[in-house]
């Protein structure tokens, strides 16, 4: 019974995450080219934030108890962009520094070239 519990909630989870708009655009801001779009990103919580907001207001107003549930998913999908942001820009950071460390590594000077002619490794038999 177990079992069956966590293979259905796996199942149910991969599906959100492939198919629900929030979770592919954090999916997307993870490769790397869209590491730089992380922190611009994060600008769509304000927009959860205030849709929330809206939706409270509502509620509060007379409007039906299910639509608080609406607010979590907001609120939640706000926190999600919030904790998005400084993680893509520190793996951002860290992709650069890798990349120019290899860029430094690849010049003429640290390589074993000498007149534009790469050295050959003698074999002594």
């Amino acid at each position: 019974m177990f079992q069956l519990l966590i293979a259905f909630v796996s199942r149910i989870y991969a599906f959100f995450q492939r198919t629900m708009p929030t979770n592919i655009l954090i999916r997307a801001t993870h490769t790397r080219r869209g590491l730089k779009w992380g922190v611009p990103a994060m600008l769509l919580a304000v927009v959860y934030v205030v849709i929330g907001a809206a939706l409270a207001q509502w509620v509060a107003g007379g409007a039906s108890g299910w639509i608080n549930l609406l607010v979590l998913v907001c609120l939640w999908n706000a926190l999600k962009f919030v904790v998005n942001g400084p993680v893509t820009l520190v793996r951002l950071v860290r992709v650069r520094a890798i990349e120019r460390r290899l860029v430094s590594d690849r010049t003429p000077a640290n390589s074993a070239m000498t007149d534009g002619v790469a050295e050959l490794p003698t074999h002594q038999t």
